[in-house]
């Protein structure tokens, strides 16, 4: 009696430590897998213990792969809402000035005197020669 199930035979295998580490979507993850797979490559995933180069391996990939596109999708929701909330509090986030009103006034008054050199100025306000020339009003040169 013979079987009308072919049984492929893969070479080569792509071995990673997880999954999300291939793709950033379920589709991704699944053209990556399929490209392999036209290739002749079959694909692993150690932490998942996943094996595509079975049936049920197949199954769990496609099962992992929504789970993670889940995540990921939950991830996203939650960062966009915690800084909208921030936003809302007055919080803008980023690297914060050096250079704030009082110091900018300082800079440009001891600058237009022409008494001090540049170099001294960014010393004594603690700030670097580009974040001086960088926020220095051109109407004080």
């Amino acid at each position: 009696m013979s079987s009308n199930i072919k049984s492929e035979v893969y070479t080569d295998e792509l071995v990673c430590d997880e999954l999300d580490s291939v793709g950033r979507s379920l589709k991704d993850l699944i053209d990556t897998v399929n490209i392999l797979k036209a290739r002749g490559i079959g694909f692993r995933v150690l932490t998942q213990q996943l094996d595509t180069t079975t049936p049920a391996g197949i199954l769990i990939f496609h099962v992992f792969g929504a789970i993670a596109e889940f995540e990921r999708s939950l991830i996203q929701e939650r960062t966009s809402a915690g800084l909208k909330a921030a936003r809302t509090r007055g919080r803008l986030g980023g690297r914060p000035k050096t250079m704030d009103k009082k110091k900018l006034s300082i800079a440009e008054s001891l600058y237009k005197d022409g008494k001090t050199i540049v170099s001294d100025i960014c010393k004594t306000l603690g700030i670097s020669r580009a974040t001086f020339y960088r926020n220095i009003s051109p109407l004080a040169v």
